[in-house]
């Protein structure tokens, strides 16, 4: 499988269960792309408003808030609305998950050729990336 231009492309993970994060961060990485993590949602919206990732792979179940509350309150600001966001679960989809307005879903356990196709289709529609986008606007040191 042909995979997308990853050049300065990054991928935020928000996953609690540290083997599932070490999994998909592998997984990520050996396509390429650059990797930040967030063990819970919270921090995950925080570090998405921070660093501007290319795409967001977001778990349901995590500590201090929901992955589908973190999913809207993402897609509910202007600044981080655009950013695609996977949602990782063992739950069938449902309505909810459809409602929290994620770009895609991938049942847990998740295969791989499936998980690497969807990142890679939802990647190929990020014309520039947004990470790099995001260093050359806001240079360090600008006040």
């Amino acid at each position: 499988m042909a995979s997308a231009d990853t050049s300065g492309k990054c991928i935020l993970i928000i996953e609690d269960n540290p083997l599932n994060m070490k999994l998909f961060s592998a997984m990520v990485g050996a396509q390429g792309y650059g990797v930040l993590q967030a063990g819970d949602g919270l921090r995950g919206v925080d570090l998405a408003h921070q660093e501007h990732p290319d795409l967001i792979i977001m778990d349901i179940d995590l500590p201090g808030i929901s992955g589908l509350e973190a999913t809207r309150l993402l897609k509910a600001d202007p600044e981080t609305r655009d950013i695609p966001i996977i949602i990782t679960t063992a739950y069938a989809y449902d309505d909810e998950i459809q409602a929290s307005g994620c770009d895609g879903y991938m049942a847990k356990p998740i295969t791989v050729a499936d998980f690497v196709g969807l990142i890679d289709s939802l990647m190929k529609q990020v014309p520039q990336p947004r990470y790099v986008r995001h260093m050359i606007e806001e240079p360090i040191g600008a006040d």
